[in-house]
Protein backbone atom coordinates (compact mmCIF):
# COMPACT_ATOMS: atom_id res chain seq x y z
CA UNK A 1 0.00 0.00 0.00
CA UNK A 2 1.35 3.38 -0.59
CA UNK A 3 1.73 6.29 2.10
CA UNK A 4 -0.90 7.99 0.26
CA UNK A 5 -3.21 4.58 0.29
CA UNK A 6 -2.14 4.48 3.84
CA UNK A 7 -3.23 7.79 4.96
CA UNK A 8 -6.34 7.84 3.30
CA UNK A 9 -7.18 4.39 4.97
CA UNK A 10 -6.11 5.68 8.45
CA UNK A 11 -7.68 9.08 7.76
CA UNK A 12 -10.90 6.86 7.15
CA UNK A 13 -10.71 4.64 10.48
CA UNK A 14 -10.51 7.54 12.57
CA UNK A 15 -13.81 9.04 10.94
CA UNK A 16 -14.99 5.73 11.88
CA UNK A 17 -13.56 6.24 15.57
CA UNK A 18 -14.51 9.65 15.98
CA UNK A 19 -18.19 8.40 14.81
CA UNK A 20 -18.29 5.00 17.57
CA UNK A 21 -16.65 8.06 19.99
CA UNK A 22 -19.43 9.84 19.82
CA UNK A 23 -21.83 6.88 20.10
CA UNK A 24 -20.29 5.39 22.68
CA UNK A 25 -20.26 8.65 25.04
CA UNK A 26 -24.39 8.93 24.35
CA UNK A 27 -24.09 5.27 25.65
CA UNK A 28 -22.34 5.78 28.41
CA UNK A 29 -24.10 9.42 28.89
CA UNK A 30 -27.74 7.39 29.26
CA UNK A 31 -26.90 4.62 31.16
CA UNK A 32 -24.26 6.15 33.30
CA UNK A 33 -22.36 3.35 33.09
CA UNK A 34 -18.76 2.21 32.81
CA UNK A 35 -16.60 2.54 29.62
CA UNK A 36 -14.64 -0.38 29.46
CA UNK A 37 -18.06 -2.47 28.87
CA UNK A 38 -19.43 -0.45 26.15
CA UNK A 39 -15.96 0.33 24.60
CA UNK A 40 -15.44 -3.65 24.20
CA UNK A 41 -18.85 -3.57 22.85
CA UNK A 42 -18.16 -1.28 19.99
CA UNK A 43 -15.21 -2.17 19.30
CA UNK A 44 -16.13 -6.40 19.14
CA UNK A 45 -19.58 -6.23 18.20
CA UNK A 46 -20.76 -2.72 16.42
CA UNK A 47 -19.42 -3.39 13.11
CA UNK A 48 -21.73 -5.57 11.02
CA UNK A 49 -25.27 -5.69 10.46
CA UNK A 50 -27.56 -8.83 9.66
CA UNK A 51 -28.73 -8.16 5.79
CA UNK A 52 -32.13 -9.28 4.83
CA UNK A 53 -33.95 -10.30 1.62
CA UNK A 54 -37.57 -8.91 0.55
CA UNK A 55 -39.22 -11.55 2.75
CA UNK A 56 -37.04 -10.73 5.92
CA UNK A 57 -34.93 -13.67 6.01
CA UNK A 58 -31.54 -13.10 7.15
CA UNK A 59 -28.81 -13.68 4.05
CA UNK A 60 -25.31 -12.42 5.48
CA UNK A 61 -23.92 -9.33 7.02
CA UNK A 62 -22.98 -5.93 5.60
CA UNK A 63 -19.76 -4.56 7.45
CA UNK A 64 -18.73 -1.11 8.66
CA UNK A 65 -15.70 0.50 8.43
CA UNK A 66 -13.75 -0.81 10.97
CA UNK A 67 -13.01 2.36 13.20
CA UNK A 68 -8.88 3.13 14.45
CA UNK A 69 -9.95 1.08 17.94
CA UNK A 70 -6.64 3.03 20.33
CA UNK A 71 -7.89 5.93 18.65
CA UNK A 72 -11.36 5.08 19.49
CA UNK A 73 -10.04 4.17 23.30
CA UNK A 74 -8.05 7.45 23.39
CA UNK A 75 -11.21 9.42 22.61
CA UNK A 76 -13.39 8.29 24.88
CA UNK A 77 -11.65 8.02 28.23
CA UNK A 78 -9.81 11.08 27.50
CA UNK A 79 -13.62 12.83 27.39
CA UNK A 80 -13.79 11.04 30.59
CA UNK A 81 -10.81 11.76 32.37
CA UNK A 82 -11.08 15.53 31.42
CA UNK A 83 -14.95 16.26 31.15
CA UNK A 84 -14.99 18.62 33.91
CA UNK A 85 -12.23 20.58 32.30
CA UNK A 86 -14.54 20.00 28.59
CA UNK A 87 -17.45 20.83 30.26
CA UNK A 88 -16.09 24.45 31.63
CA UNK A 89 -14.43 25.38 28.01
CA UNK A 90 -17.87 24.50 26.59
CA UNK A 91 -19.95 26.33 28.80
CA UNK A 92 -18.07 29.41 28.18
CA UNK A 93 -18.20 29.03 24.41
CA UNK A 94 -22.07 28.31 24.78
CA UNK A 95 -22.45 31.64 26.21
CA UNK A 96 -25.44 32.60 28.90
CA UNK A 97 -28.01 31.03 27.19
CA UNK A 98 -26.87 27.27 27.05
CA UNK A 99 -24.89 25.21 29.29
CA UNK A 100 -23.77 22.16 28.61
CA UNK A 101 -26.23 20.22 30.86
CA UNK A 102 -29.39 21.89 28.50
CA UNK A 103 -27.32 20.34 25.14
CA UNK A 104 -29.61 17.39 23.13
CA UNK A 105 -27.19 14.38 24.86
CA UNK A 106 -25.87 13.18 21.27
CA UNK A 107 -24.45 17.06 20.76
CA UNK A 108 -23.58 16.79 24.18
CA UNK A 109 -21.07 13.84 23.33
CA UNK A 110 -20.63 15.68 20.04
CA UNK A 111 -18.97 18.85 20.96
CA UNK A 112 -16.92 17.38 24.24
CA UNK A 113 -14.90 15.02 21.84
CA UNK A 114 -13.97 17.56 19.69
CA UNK A 115 -12.91 19.82 22.26
CA UNK A 116 -10.89 16.74 23.72
CA UNK A 117 -9.65 16.20 20.53
CA UNK A 118 -8.77 20.10 20.15
CA UNK A 119 -6.75 20.00 23.55
CA UNK A 120 -5.09 16.83 23.26
CA UNK A 121 -4.26 15.85 19.63
CA UNK A 122 -2.71 19.02 18.24
CA UNK A 123 -0.73 17.06 15.67
CA UNK A 124 -4.58 16.76 14.01
CA UNK A 125 -5.36 20.31 12.15
CA UNK A 126 -8.16 22.24 13.95
CA UNK A 127 -10.22 22.36 10.47
CA UNK A 128 -9.74 18.45 10.42
CA UNK A 129 -11.17 18.12 13.51
CA UNK A 130 -14.00 20.64 13.28
CA UNK A 131 -14.86 19.22 9.46
CA UNK A 132 -14.39 15.40 10.97
CA UNK A 133 -17.13 16.34 13.63
CA UNK A 134 -19.80 18.56 11.65
CA UNK A 135 -19.69 15.40 9.43
CA UNK A 136 -20.69 13.49 12.56
CA UNK A 137 -23.59 16.22 13.52
CA UNK A 138 -24.64 16.02 9.86
CA UNK A 139 -25.28 12.03 10.19
CA UNK A 140 -27.51 12.88 13.55
CA UNK A 141 -29.37 16.21 12.48
CA UNK A 142 -31.14 17.90 9.68
CA UNK A 143 -31.31 21.32 11.67
CA UNK A 144 -29.19 24.35 12.99
CA UNK A 145 -26.88 21.39 15.10
CA UNK A 146 -24.22 21.08 12.20
CA UNK A 147 -23.84 24.60 12.31
CA UNK A 148 -23.77 24.95 16.33
CA UNK A 149 -20.82 22.62 16.31
CA UNK A 150 -18.96 24.32 13.84
CA UNK A 151 -19.50 27.55 15.40
CA UNK A 152 -18.27 26.39 19.14
CA UNK A 153 -15.70 24.40 18.05
CA UNK A 154 -14.11 26.84 14.87
CA UNK A 155 -14.43 29.43 18.37
CA UNK A 156 -12.32 27.21 20.87
CA UNK A 157 -10.00 26.05 17.86
CA UNK A 158 -8.93 29.84 17.64
CA UNK A 159 -8.91 30.21 21.78
CA UNK A 160 -7.36 26.60 22.61
CA UNK A 161 -4.62 26.35 19.22
CA UNK A 162 -3.68 30.27 19.74
CA UNK A 163 -5.33 31.42 16.86
CA UNK A 164 -4.09 28.97 14.11
CA UNK A 165 -6.25 26.38 12.36
CA UNK A 166 -3.49 24.03 11.42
Amino acid sequence: MSDGAADKFNAKNRSAARMAAVQSLYELDMVDGDADPVLRTFIEKRWTVPVEDEDGDEVGEAEFLDPDKTFLIELVRGVIARQGEIDEILNGALGDKWTVERLEVLLRAILRVGVFELLARTDIPAKVIINEYMDVANAFFSEGEPKMVNGVLDKLAHVLRDGTMS
